[in-house]
């Protein structure tokens, strides 16, 4: 039994085989990418006389795949340094090397034919034990699997990936008559620490769980527009955030799909099934015309939207002209403008006697029913379907959860009096007195199975703060911010005002957590569950205090948060940060300081306030620059000029990280910071930290005074944006930010060299911010990003 992946191979190169091959060199894992040998040389292969046995010539289709990571978007590598961990080969020299590796995933063309030659050279290869799996996202893996050897079909089983492999969570695991109940478990949990999936287990049925429900609720919503005279936009209008779907929606989310995938998935349902079902999946005349017109979305340029100039314009199905967009406004769409949370939102709009309520009620009812009579057919139970459909298709709430929040007493009533048949085991389950499929129970999250509740399995490593308040309560909290118990003598920090924006209440905390965590716990942990960790300080409070000219408050919140990021950096018991998602401004300065940065492995961290006319308030610029130093070689000489430019760079250009790797290539972590493979492991992982720091006997850092570039520097830094200014790429205000940024990096008007203490460069910090803000420029930024929601130049 494999008890570790080492190294892996792909077979297969297009755009699944190459996105997995990166999201393995992501996690570290060295990978062999084959694709075929090419018949026929290329021009440019030709002109350099290579023939047909050169290997340039016979790798050269896994090579490409391999090249085209660098420029997809968005990016299927974390850092283009893992390309190195990729190697392309072809698949008739390099079969021998299949011995080497302990997973092999195949991801060749959707046919079993095919798949099931390449399956038979596998076996002659691989060496006994190794994992062989498919990437297939609905050709059944029993029928891949015949006529192999014992230890292959003990071995193998469906791997099934969601496009794009780095982003979309969700990994099916579908395991066949024969695989290894403990390869099934190895890979759930690899799966899982590892690459950083949601791993859901699905039954060898036709496009698994989220494909067969995510196609069905498409399908139906198209027969919405079809028979009922719906727009495509008014549909998106309603089908996307405000029911806790992604803003794609319906039909932008089959343009990014593609039309060919998509009408390739519903074949491949109604091939397999009789009746109504059969129908549902065959697809309307309106997509083989599109399909006749290679209108197949965004891949051509077209589908059901199409972009004139700067506009966006849907397709009307019945024309096939495009017209521009419409949205569907009815009373129930304004009344959930207005709920908070989607249970609210959904409660408004699915009962609603209008266009959006009927549209709505008509696809989640048939949906909910679909759901529940495939239940066993495709899953173990209800929480492996609502989390394919929470991580595959990025729904805020899966098929049960959702019937929950529409009531499942009052739908299944309405649905049986307009004649939907609910099947026979949710009707047996009211009739018990089961009125929802999940419960709570002393912060346990129950849910209906066969008759009974069970406990929702959960890792050990993925901790629901939510659920952990209701446990245990809250050591403080105020309006911003809670502190946690969140065991082993590890205390919590977790912001929860308006996205997570700081603010005096959120400073006090900061403040308050430090002192009861000296006390009485072994260290802390900053994190949250919000949508991002921290997106900065409130720029509406901000910008309200400066147009009164209120700068003395402006002072006092300054000194306040300096005052906190010091105490996070010289706290006695060791403060670890957890952030996810944006850490931008603000909340780049709270991680900064902490001892040890624990991130998610989608950590987009930066100091962005040039965008809205300011510099970094809270100590962020000087806390980079500290980072940096300290990262230097002990004992070997370096330019500290150089180490003032990278920091100046990063902050005039407001450089965002686009994963948690490139965040330590632009220094806002270090070598003895971590990155989590699964970003519902962060806090779990931080806590670790925390508790081995303060095993091994903690100490905070000792204040030393910080040598920086002086007056000399302060010139050589303006050098490059000054040339910007004079070819008319930043403006005189850009130029302001630029020199007051300089000044602060370079530590004023001092010699080079000069050693000076942390609280002087924070004073100029301070007053370069203050000064700024004051400005009538800076100030129309901030109301522009506030109302607009990007940075104006101005």
């Amino acid at each position: 039994m494999v008890k570790q992946i080492k190294k892996a191979a792909v077979l297969g190169s297009g755009v699944m085989g190459s996105g997995i091959a990166a999201h393995l060199a992501n996690v570290g894992i060295p990978t062999l990418l084959l694709d075929i040998v090419p018949n026929e040389l290329t021009k440019e292969e030709a002109a350099k006389g290579l023939t047909l046995n050169d290997k340039v010539v016979r790798n050269r289709i896994a090579e490409a795949g391999k090249q085209k990571l660098l420029k997809q978007k968005p990016a299927p590598l974390t850092t283009k340094d893992n390309l190195s961990l990729i190697e392309a080969g072809n698949l008739e020299d390099d079969l021998e090397r299949l011995s080497e590796v302990d997973w092999i995933i195949e991801v060749v063309v959707e046919r079993l034919d095919i798949k099931k030659s390449v399956f038979e050279k596998v076996d002659q290869y691989r060496k006994p034990g190794t994992i062989v799996s498919s990437n297939t996202s609905g050709i059944s893996v029993n029928a891949m699997a015949e006529g192999r050897s014992e230890d292959f079909r003990k071995h193998f089983l469906g791997t099934h990936f969601f496009n794009p492999p780095r982003y979309l969570k969700l990994l099916e695991v579908i395991p066949t008559k024969d695989t290894d109940p403990e390869v099934v478990h190895f890979m759930e949990k690899f799966g899982e620490d590892v690459l950083g999936k949601g791993v859901v287990i699905a039954k060898d049925t036709p496009n698994f769980i989220a494909n067969r429900i995510g196609t069905y609720g498409l399908l139906i919503t198209l027969q919405e527009v079809l028979n009922n005279g719906y727009s495509i936009g008014e549909v998106d209008s309603i089908t996307g955030p405000m029911i806790g779907r992604p803003k794609s929606a319906t039909f932008r989310t089959l343009d990014v799909v593609g039309l060919d995938t998509f009408v390739h998935v519903a074949n491949n349902v109604k091939d397999q099934v009789e009746g109504e079902e059969k129908e549902v999946f065959t697809v309307p005349p309106l997509l083989e015309k599109m399909l006749e017109r290679k209108w197949l979305g965004a891949k051509t340029g077209q589908g059901f939207f199409l972009k004139k100039g700067k506009e966006i314009h849907e397709l009307n199905p019945n024309t096939l002209e495009y017209e521009p967009v419409k949205k569907l406004r009815t009373p129930s769409t304004e009344l959930a403008k207005q709920q908070k949370g989607s249970k609210a939102k959904l409660q408004a709009l699915v009962y609603a006697d209008d266009r959006a309520g009927k549209l709505l009620w008509s696809v989640f009812s048939k949906t909910l029913v679909y759901s529940a009579e495939l239940l066993y057919e495709i899953a173990d139970d209800i929480v492996a379907v609502d989390n394919a459909m929470k991580w595959g298709f990025g729904w805020e709430q899966g098929p049960f959860e959702s019937w929950d929040a529409i009531g499942l007493e009052k739908s299944v009533q309405r649905m049986e009096s307009e004649g939907l048949t609910v099947p026979s085991w949710i009707k047996e389950m009211i009739a018990n007195g089961a009125t929802s499929f999940y419960k709570e129970d002393n912060g346990t999250i129950l849910y209906y199975d066969r008759g009974e509740y069970k406990p929702v399995k959960q890792n050990e490593k993925s901790i629901n703060l939510k659920l952990l308040k209701k446990q245990k309560g809250e050591i403080m909290k105020n309006s911003g911010a809670s502190l946690i118990d969140i065991g082993d003598g590890v205390a919590l920090l977790e912001f929860h005002s308006p996205n997570n924006a700081i603010g005096l209440d959120i400073i006090q905390m900061i403040n308050k957590s430090i002192e009861e965590v000296e006390k009485n716990y072994k260290g802390l942990v900053i994190a949250n569950q919000g949508k991002n960790f921290c997106v900065g300080a409130n720029i509406a409070m901000m910008l309200m205090e400066a147009q009164d000219d209120n700068i003395f408050e402006l002072d006092f919140v300054i000194r306040q948060f300096h005052k906190a990021m010091l105490n996070i950096k010289y706290s006695k018991k060791p403060v670890v940060a957890a952030p996810h998602q944006m850490a931008l401004g603000g909340g780049a300065e709270v991680i900064l300081p902490a001892a040890r940065i624990q991130a998610s492995p989608e950590s987009y961290i930066g100091l962005v306030e040039v965008g809205v006319g300011l510099i970094p308030g809270g100590g962020g610029t000087k806390e980079l620059y500290i980072k940096h130093l300290n990262s230097m070689p002990k004992g070997v000489k370096f330019d500290l000029q150089e180490v003032a430019n990278k920091v100046f760079e990063t902050v005039a250009t407001a450089k965002v990280s686009t994963s948690a790797e490139e965040a330590r290539e632009f220094g806002f972590l270090n070598n003895l910071d971590g990155i989590s493979k699964n970003p519902d492991h962060v806090i779990y992982d931080a806590k670790q930290v925390v508790i081995e720091l303060y095993e091994s006997g903690y100490q905070p850092p000792v204040r030393k005074k910080v040598p920086v570039v002086g007056e000399t520097g302060y010139a050589t830094l303006l050098l490059g944006a000054q040339g910007m200014h004079l070819s008319g790429y930043i403006s005189e205000h850009d130029l302001k930010i630029a020199k007051k940024l300089a000044y602060v990096l370079a530590g004023g008007k001092v010699p080079f060299g000069t050693e000076v203490d942390e609280e002087y460069i924070l004073d100029l910090e301070r007053e370069a911010f203050l000064s700024l803000i004051a400005e009538p420029k800076t100030q129309m930024r901030m109301q522009h990003m506030l109302v607009k929601g990007k940075p104006l130049r101005n």
